[in-house]
C-alpha cells in the first residue's frame, strides 16, 4: 500500500494553518502545521515530511533563513509563500532554495495544483534518457551520487542541492555541450506549472553556478548563450 504523503505547513497565522490543514487533508494529504521555525525543525526531526509550505514572513526566524538552513542537509521541496507578491521576494526565496512559490492572497485549489506539480516532479527523476541503473554521473572533477542525490566537489566535499537544483543538473548532465533555450529548461523542470516569460530559470542556473563554484564574468562550465540559452561545457561520464 502506497504511504500517504506528508505535508509540513509553516505559518504564523492560525487561520491560514487551519484552513489548509483541512483542506489538504480533505484532498488526501497527511498535514501537519507549525507556527514558526522551531515548530518546523521539530516536526522535521519527528515526522516523515514529503514537502514544506513555507511562509515568507514568520515571527523570529523568517522563511528564507529557515529555507537557506534547510537546504545545508535536506533536498525536501519547498514551496515558499510571500505576502506581497513581489518579484524580488519571489527571487530571492529561489536563490535561497525554494522549488516553488506562491502569493498571498491564494486560492487553496491553486496551492494543491503546485504542490502536486512539485511531487510530481519530485517523483519522476531520473529521466528517461538517463539509465535507472546509473549509480554516479562525473564531470569536470565533480561527482553526482544519483540515488542520494548529492553533488560531491573535486575536493570530496558534499555540496547540498535542493530539489530544482537536482532537475536542473540532471537537465544538463543528460544534454552536455549542447544549447538549452529557457524554454525547454522550464519545461524539463517545472513543467506544466510555468508560466509565460518565466525568469526562474535564469535564477536557478545562477544558484547552480553557485553551488559549483562557476561564477563571475567568464562562467567556463555552464555557459551562457546569449539570445539562446545555457550550455554545459563538460565530459560526461556514467556509472553503474
Amino acid at each position: 500500500m502506497q504511504r500517504q504523503q506528508q505535508i509540513l505547513i509553516v505559518d504564523d497565522d492560525a487561520e491560514i494553518r487551519n484552513l489548509l490543514r483541512d483542506y489538504l487533508q480533505q484532498n488526501s494529504y497527511r498535514t501537519l502545521a507549525v507556527s514558526d521555525g522551531r515548530g518546523m525543525r521539530h516536526a522535521l526531526d519527528k515526522s516523515q515530511i514529503d514537502l514544506i509550505v513555507l511562509d515568507l514572513m514568520l515571527p523570529g526566524e523568517d522563511g528564507l533563513s529557515l529555507c537557506r538552513n534547510l537546504r545545508a542537509h535536506s533536498n525536501i521541496p519547498v514551496i515558499m509563500l510571500t505576502a506581497r507578491g513581489e518579484e524580488t521576494d519571489r527571487i530571492i526565496g529561489l536563490e535561497m532554495g525554494a522549488d516553488d512559490y506562491l502569493p498571498k492572497p491564494f486560492n487553496p485549489r491553486e496551492l494543491l495544483a503546485r504542490i502536486k506539480g512539485v511531487l510530481r516532479r519530485v517523483h519522476s527523476f531520473p529521466s528517461s534518457a538517463i539509465s535507472n541503473e546509473v549509480k554516479q554521473i562525473h564531470f569536470a572533477d565533480w561527482t553526482l551520487e544519483v540515488f542520494a542525490r548529492q553533488l560531491i566537489s573535486p575536493d570530496g566535499v558534499i555540496v547540498p542541492l535542493s530539489g530544482s537544483e537536482y532537475r536542473l543538473l540532471r537537465v544538463f548532465l543528460d544534454h552536455p555541450n549542447r544549447v538549452l533555450n529557457r524554454d525547454y529548461l522550464l519545461d524539463m523542470t517545472r513543467g506544466k506549472e510555468a508560466l509565460p516569460f518565466d525568469r526562474s530559470v535564469d535564477v536557478q542556473v545562477g544558484r547552480l553556478r553557485r553551488r559549483l563554484g562557476d561564477t563571475g564574468k567568464e562562467a567556463m562550465l555552464i555557459q551562457t548563450v546569449r539570445g539562446e540559452g545555457y550550455v554545459l561545457t563538460a565530459q560526461v561520464e556514467q556509472e553503474t
